[in-house]
């Protein structure tokens, strides 16, 4: 499907808010499409903890926000997966809607603003991605008290990168002004993207057994989770983000190109490995980390065994773990811990998945039960 056919699907121009900058095409016409994607995404920070940091210490409460999720499912029942799936012909459309949470405070501090953009599309569609689609159009909300145009137009350098990694097209986005709403120099952004599957190609979980093979591919760092805690943690240990980050195998980088590293977008590769058959699910690992992403792609009575120790874990986790004195469950529950994507595969394409999919990991295995496992 392509741009064009999905911008006459979603209907006619409508007259855009006063208070706002419409970038793009005109404004579709709002479609009454069920909400069928809820994730959880608190972004605060508040902490008085010294030994043992949490994530909810820091204040993110992953519990509370899945509690939100419950309640919301009474009221729409067919929410909660990684995209919300809509039929349409022979296809099934796949919406995704995600920001970058308190990542942007570090952007603000660093002054790093072309690259916060590529974390924007990576979390939509890499969601989208977890059914099979491929993405297609992406579109951004930017909203800020006093419009600096340069700021701006870095953000939307880094948003229009991160599309053109993915392969999707930027079909615009909303600019808000809203003087006395937001601290001088910050802002906040929103990313919106919509991709497509064959229906007969669609990627549920519902095929996957005990038995199947977990692979790992790699992250490059923190990606754009956990940042509430990761402020904390730096927090804590007196250093500031213009000092050299230590133990990062030798290379000479600081805390801000550290912590600023783009979340990789797997659109090509996994669409790739996709193609070539054996691919039964997908866990993006986001907010939530190993803990509650990989059971969310599982039928009922399977959960997963974990391998710890299988896969590489970048230095700024042990870091993090170390100065923030942080319980391994708790790691598992927060980060990515050095895996962004979690693919489910039959055995007999583990092999071949790995070896053409190279860095990736065998991380673990289906099994009876429920929850995730750490052996």
């Amino acid at each position: 499907m392509t741009a064009e056919r999905v911008l006459h699907l979603l209907g006619a121009p409508a007259a855009s808010a006063a208070a706002a900058h419409r970038r793009g095409p005109p404004r579709p016409q709002r479609v009454g499409f069920p909400p069928v994607k809820r994730r959880v995404g608190v972004a605060c920070s508040s902490s008085t903890e010294e030994d043992g940091m949490t994530y909810k210490g820091a204040g993110v409460d992953i519990d509370a926000g899945t509690e939100l999720v419950r309640r919301i499912r009474k009221m729409a029942p067919w929410i909660g997966g990684f995209g919300g799936i809509l039929p349409h012909k022979d296809e099934y459309l796949v919406f995704s809607v995600d920001g970058v949470g308190t990542k942007l405070k570090l952007a603000f501090e660093t002054g790093i603003h072309d690259t916060i953009g590529i974390d924007l599309v990576a979390m939509s569609v890499n969601d989208i991605l977890t059914s099979g689609a491929k993405p297609l159009v992406f579109s951004d909300y930017y909203a800020t008290g006093k419009l600096d145009v340069d700021l701006a137009e870095k953000v939307i350098k880094g948003i229009l990168d991160g599309c053109e990694q993915s392969g999707c097209n930027m079909i615009g986005g909303e600019t808000a002004e809203m003087p006395g709403f937001y601290a001088e120099g910050e802002y906040d952004l929103g990313g919106f993207a919509m991709g497509v599957v064959d229906k007969d190609k669609l990627i549920d979980g519902k095929n996957i057994v005990e038995g199947d093979i977990l692979i790992g591919l790699p992250s490059n760092g923190v990606h754009s989770n956990g940042f509430s805690l990761v402020r904390r943690v730096l927090d804590k240990s007196g250093l500031s983000l213009t000092d050299q980050f230590p133990g990062n195998d030798g290379k000479t980088t600081t805390f801000s190109e550290t912590l600023m590293t783009p979340t990789i977008i797997y659109v090509k590769q996994v669409l790739e490995i996709i193609s070539k058959g054996g691919v039964k699910g997908l866990a993006h690992i986001t907010g939530g980390g190993f803990t509650d992403n990989i059971p969310r792609v599982f039928p009922s009575g399977l959960g997963a065994k974990i391998f710890t120790g299988s896969w590489e874990v970048p230095p700024v986790f042990k870091w993090l773990q170390q100065v923030g004195k942080i319980e391994d469950a708790e790691m598992m529950r927060t980060f990515n811990m050095g895996v962004g994507m979690v693919l489910v595969v039959s055995k007999e394409a583990a092999d071949r998945i790995i070896e053409e999919s190279s860095p990736a990991y065998r991380i673990g295995e289906v099994i009876q039960g429920k929850g995730v496992h750490y052996v």
